[in-house]
């Protein structure tokens, strides 16, 4: 067999793989990305199956600044150049599948990516510390690092019994007169069956969408995820009494008649145990995919998390039981599974530069990039405040990826977007004091409200509460010999510019004049460990 050499090998040159290899080819790595398809992006040929992407493409934003315009752009991928941007080609606002398809291939062709296609991983094998990767032509690849951003390819479907009447979503027809004057079961209440209910709407007598969890609204729990606004048509019909239906309750059997048709007996979740059999033309099954590991040996084999939907990945992206393994892309979302934005472009693509800087490190012995600064109260608040008002990585990334400020004595660094939990546990474990700064929802809330249109605000001048915060606002958090032991909120602001003098910029700076190199981080750490000992008292 003929074997390559490879300091780097990723399979799959969908959006993940072409980012991370941007920063490898740029950065001069010995790399090669492999794709089984004839184009990068192949997946999007096909889905979403009604072809309009949900991700968000907002060509006016009234700033010239393009590190800002890339909160707006959910489809770009990074790169230092900010070439090709998406909205160069279209100007749609949820653009069409295969406009995102050739400007994948644009991008790949721009920076020249080494990507080899129609190269169909057949194993993955994992001898020592190297891995194999075997195309099954008499080719293969050796790396000890391997990078697998396949996404997620395998459709999932719930245990039920006659499961198999259903129609898988990658299976169903997308012409409507199919289903003309049809009654229509939809397994499943994510964007997928939302999709394609709302597709189905004008043609189909009945359509009845069930699933035992209620629905979840994107704009309530900001997890892009959920059910977005351009597919929630459907729920308007239900709402108005137009024969269409949101069921929650629990699927025990799917039957199919003689005539053709399909008995479902459904156990209501709201009716207090009501069990009902009820008649449908068709079943289709929106339940989701999950990460196949059909090309792994059992030395390769990742372990997986979630319902076995995802690899299970410690803070680096790393599989937790095979060494040298990476993911990139959707599959990444593992780590903050449905929490921030990681299952899509605007949020894996800084997964992506992070992971860059991981291996880099590992590979090269390269430290995170970083500026220096003087480690005073008004230096550090000036880069902040000028960070968090253009940062697209924070932004998109609420919550999971951080600015950080580690201190050594009167000097400072100021690292830009790195994990938070990488920074904790893999980075800076034996650094003294150092600070993150994010961007965060008032997630709790959100939460309490029944109603997130009519959410109360806290007072732009009440500064004492800014904690109160409930929109997405800058926190910083300062970190002394592995523990929080202070924590300032910059209030919120309608139009989330964080650059005021007596709002947002005095009282950063005067929480760095009490905390910053200050004796009283050993006595806050004291009176927290002396807080946890009368808990465990208590208990």
């Amino acid at each position: 067999m003929n074997s390559i050499n490879k300091e780097v090998v990723v399979i799959g040159a969908g959006p993940a793989g072409l980012q991370l290899g941007y920063y490898l080819e740029k950065n001069g790595l010995d790399y090669v990305i492999l794709e089984k398809a004839q184009q990068a992006g192949a997946f999007f040929k096909k889905f979403p199956r009604h072809r309009k992407l949900i991700s968000i493409n907002k060509v006016h934003t009234g700033f010239e600044d393009k590190e800002i315009n890339m909160r707006f752009d959910w489809n770009s991928l990074l790169s230092d150049e900010y070439e090709p941007l998406f909205k160069d080609l279209t100007k749609e606002y949820f653009p069409d599948a295969d406009a995102f398809v050739e400007y994948l291939d644009n991008f790949r062709a721009k920076h020249e990516l080494k990507v080899e296609f129609n190269a169909n991983v057949k194993k993955i094998s994992k001898v020592d510390e190297e891995f194999h990767v075997d195309l099954g032509n008499g080719h293969s690849y050796v790396s000890p690092n391997v990078v697998v951003a396949t996404g997620t390819s395998l459709p999932y479907l719930p245990d039920i019994k006659g499961i198999e009447f259903a129609v898988p979503y990658t299976e169903c027809s997308i012409d409507t007169k199919d289903f003309e004057n049809k009654r229509v079961l939809i397994l499943g209440k994510g964007n997928s069956a939302l999709e394609t209910a709302d597709h189905l709407i004008a043609s189909a007598s009945k359509i009845h969408v069930c699933s035992p969890n209620t629905v979840k609204m994107a704009w309530k729990t900001h997890f892009v995820g959920h059910v977005r606004a351009v597919n929630n048509n459907f729920l308007d019909t239900y709402q108005l009494k137009s024969q269409n239906a949101l069921i929650d309750g629990d699927i025990d059997m799917i039957e199919k008649l003689e005539d053709g048709t399909f008995a479902v007996t459904i156990k209501y979740g709201n009716a207090d145990g009501e069990v009902e059999q009820l008649i449908y033309d068709s079943v289709i099954a929106c339940t989701g995919f999950r990460f196949d590991t059909s090309i792994f040996d059992d030395q390769a084999k990742p372990q997986l998390a979630i319902d076995d939907r995802f690899p299970d990945q410690n803070e680096r992206w790393e599989s937790v039981n095979v060494k040298g393994m990476f993911f990139a892309g959707v599959i990444t979302q593992m780590r903050d599974f449905k929490k921030s934005t990681s299952g899509f472009v605007h949020g894996f693509r800084y997964n992506c530069e992070c992971l860059f800087h991981i291996l880099h490190k590992k590979i090269k012995g390269k430290d995170w990039p970083f500026t220096t600064l003087k480690a005073e109260s008004k230096e550090m608040t000036d880069l902040i405040i000028k960070n968090v008002n253009r940062t697209s990585a924070l932004w998109q990334q609420f919550g999971f990826i951080c600015d950080a400020i580690l201190i050594d004595g009167n000097e400072a660094k100021y690292l830009k977007s790195i994990p938070v939990d990488y920074l904790h546990k893999q980075a800076m474990p034996n650094l003294d004091e150092y600070y993150t700064i994010t961007l965060e929802y008032g997630n709790e809330i959100f939460e309490k409200s029944p109603n997130p249109f009519n959410i109360s605000r806290v007072h732009r001048n009440d500064i004492k509460n800014a904690h109160k915060s409930a929109f997405l606002h800058p926190i910083i958090r300062k970190i002394y010999k592995g523990r929080q032991v202070a924590e300032h909120h910059i209030i919120e602001d309608f139009e989330n510019r964080w650059d005021e003098l007596p709002i947002h910029i005095q009282p950063l700076a005067e929480f760095f004049e009490k905390h910053l190199l200050s004796d009283n981080s050993s006595d806050l750490l004291k009176g927290l460990k002396s807080s946890e000992n009368m808990v465990k008292a208590m208990v």
